[in-house]
């Protein structure tokens, strides 16, 4: 990764930018029993090796709140980096981001919502509030040379208010890329979206930031999040965000399901001949160690087809 205010400058062929970001933290700390961490630890090892170019490893958050990322720092450490795989955390604040520094981190990643409510809800202050927060962390990243990540949760619905106004997602995507986040990932938390307002919401955001610097984050709450991800691709994105076997949620958002499945996603973009360089049979290998760790079953539809 360059300097974050300068890292993406143009939207390449799918073949160079298409990436999947398997979002480990949100169905891990759903997770009623705490996963340990050497079971962290080797699913992301798997994870590597299947070729997958990020990999979102842990969160420095308070273990008060998330007792499931306590270990995030031991996770950080005891994995194997691979020389191809970028490895982001998150981090909510500077205490978070100065841990994840001391930890190894060498990305980190910022998250807040286009719904005041579940700001509120999710990170404990308003959206204002966070921008301030995320100022902090940004500009002390800046100094240090580490790249940022900006998450935008609700950009399409939000539990607590609804609909969520195109505008808002725009506005708060202009921020944070004019604070300096190299890429902004734009969550559709509880799945509602459907082609149609992706649509409406990505012409809205793109009038305020270029689309290579620009991914998608579906839930498939509703089963729209493959659909959701092709009009994205269609208008111009080139990185979605997912998760190993489907697995997941969000704590703040009762009912929604998890991320869309790497799975899932690998197998519709290799069918368009778009070529990844992620080896689908290893990550349904990841995902079946995973579901068999947590005694869940997968909600990929291609590894319950294959498993068949």
């Amino acid at each position: 990764m360059g300097n974050v205010s300068t890292n993406v400058k143009h939207c390449l062929s799918y073949e160079q930018l298409i990436q999947d970001y398997p979002w480990l933290r949100r169905w891990l700390l759903e997770e009623k029993e705490i996963v340990p961490t050497a079971v962290k630890i080797h699913l992301i090892d798997m994870l590597s090796e299947a070729g997958l170019p990020v990999i979102e490893a842990t969160s420095f958050v308070s273990s008060k709140w998330v007792p499931q990322m306590a270990d995030h720092t031991d996770v950080l450490r005891g994995i194997q980096r691979a020389p191809h795989v970028q490895y982001p955390v998150l981090t909510p604040n500077i205490q978070g981001f100065q841990d994840a520094i001391a930890a190894g981190a060498t990305e980190v990643a910022v998250f807040g919502s286009a719904s005041e409510t579940f700001s509120k809800k999710n990170i404990n202050c308003s959206i204002d509030e966070s921008l301030l927060r995320f100022e902090e962390v940004i500009n002390t990243a800046k100094e240090r040379k580490i790249p940022v990540r900006g998450y935008i949760s609700c950009s399409l619905g939000c539990p607590h208010e609804g609909h969520t106004d195109p505008s808002k997602v725009a506005e708060l995507a202009k921020r944070l890329y004019e604070m300096g986040c190299y890429e902004i990932s734009l969550g559709d938390t509880i799945g509602v979206g459907t082609p149609g307002s992706m649509t409406t919401m990505l012409q809205s955001v793109m009038k305020e930031v270029p689309s290579s610097a620009i991914a998608v984050h579906c839930h498939d709450t509703y089963g729209q999040a493959l659909p959701n991800i092709l009009t994205a691709l269609q208008m111009g994105v080139c990185v979605v965000d997912s998760a190993v076997a489907g697995l997941g949620g969000c704590p703040y958002a009762q009912g929604s399901s998890g991320n869309v499945s790497t799975e899932d996603v690998l197998y519709m973009l290799h069918g368009m001949a778009i070529e990844t360089g992620v080896n689908l049979d290893k990550v349904l290998e990841a995902g079946d160690f995973i579901c068999n760790a947590l005694g869940c079953k997968t909600k990929s539809k291609v590894a319950q087809a294959r498993s068949s």
